[in-house]
């Protein structure tokens, strides 16, 4: 399958193993746009083949070209404000950044300003690019790391649908008090709210499932600290943070879930590496956020 950027529309050509299949199943089978962006593009005539609007019932032959109209401009649906990001890949269709602690991942109420999405959106700006602001996923406030950006609907559907099929890995850095009794090993424990406090989640029989993996990659004897790696099987809310305290390793400067204060100002859980395959390209990207500052005084007091 070839594809080519031409002005504001994706223009692939359709190679034999796609026909005869209609427009639709290649977009939706094949391609793996989900079934709203699809009608979407439709009521927009957002889809030609050839040299007109596609009609989605219509089967592609060998050598025909279907455009998509994905390279527009849009509302950032954020108000835009400068502050320098950490670019850590970039291409036409994907942004990955390094969060810094202390700012949100978006506006959790309209008008809000301060958060990566603003930042993001003033850079855009810069750069000529009238683009809207799509997470693919988020991290809590004082949660530092890679945050993967989409930066048009085709990329934002894609990668939606690979984040729920588990095929984007991300890794976490966490550093938490005591010596862990295993190197590696799974905590599965459904997570749900805690019901006497607004933001706290908890371990509960009734919670929604929940699998984080973990590896010890280091201990700090000095000062008692585990360097522990994280990946996620599931993306709940707080998910590392809550899992990590019930089996009595809280993270440390996470006071929420009891972790240890005064070593550092905030929860030390930085998202360190995110690797995926390009939406588009398909080509393997492996991307690393190094250590935050405030985190860089811990290792060396090993």
């Amino acid at each position: 399958m070839s594809l080519k950027q031409i002005g504001e529309w994706l223009e692939i050509v359709i190679p034999s193993k796609w026909t005869p299949n209609t427009v639709f199943h290649f977009l939706s089978k094949e391609l793996g746009v989900s079934k709203a962006l699809i009608q979407k593009w439709n009521n927009e005539s957002a889809i030609k083949k050839n040299d007109s609007k596609a009609d989605l019932n219509h089967r592609l032959n060998l050598g025909d070209r279907l455009y998509l109209h994905i390279f527009k401009n849009e509302d950032f649906g954020v108000i835009p404000e400068y502050r320098p990001i950490d670019v850590l890949y970039e291409d036409d269709h994907l942004l990955i950044v390094n969060k810094d602690a202390g700012i949100d991942t978006h506006p959790n109420v309209p008008g809000q300003k301060g958060t990566l999405a603003n930042h993001i959106a003033s850079y855009y700006q810069m750069n000529g690019l009238q683009i809207k602001i799509r997470h693919i996923h988020r991290l809590d406030k004082d949660t530092s790391g890679a945050i993967i950006f989409a930066k048009h609907d085709l990329a934002n559907s894609l990668m939606d649908q690979a984040l729920k099929l588990r095929k984007i890995k991300r890794t976490y850095i966490a550093f938490v008090e005591g010596k862990l009794p295993h190197l590696k090993g799974e905590i599965n424990q459904p997570i749900g709210r805690d019901r006497h406090h607004a933001t706290r989640r908890r371990v509960s029989p009734n919670g929604q499932t929940a699998l984080t993996h973990y590896q010890v990659e280091q201990y700090l004897p000095a000062i008692n600290l585990s360097i522990v790696s994280l990946q996620l099987d599931t993306g709940r809310t707080h998910q590392i943070r809550v899992h990590l305290s019930s089996i009595g390793f809280p993270i440390i400067g996470d006071v929420l879930y009891g972790g240890k204060q005064g070593i550092i100002s905030r929860q030390a859980l930085h998202a360190a590496k995110v690797s995926l395959l390009h939406p588009i390209t398909g080509e393997e990207i492996n991307v690393e956020a190094g250590l935050p500052k405030d985190m860089l005084p811990l290792v060396k007091k090993a």
